[in-house]
């Protein structure tokens, strides 16, 4: 194999690895965009709960003057 064929063949492997790379990156990316967003949800939903629990211990107390 000359020098000229071995270069091309090394920028060629570079290249691909170089996509397989960005390719990972951006599954990593949005595997972990899903992630914060599961958890978002997951904060708004406990987040009412706690609110709805208040609200229950509140009316339960007459604490409550939304009424």
């Amino acid at each position: 194999m000359d020098s000229q064929n071995m270069s091309y063949k090394a920028g060629q492997a570079k290249g691909e690895a170089q996509e397989k790379t960005n390719t990972m990156m951006d599954k990593a990316s949005n595997a972990a965009q899903s992630a914060q967003e599961s958890l978002q949800e997951v904060g708004n939903q406990m987040q009412a709960k706690a609110q709805e629990a208040a609200e229950a211990v509140k009316n339960a107390t007459g604490m409550n003057n939304n009424k």
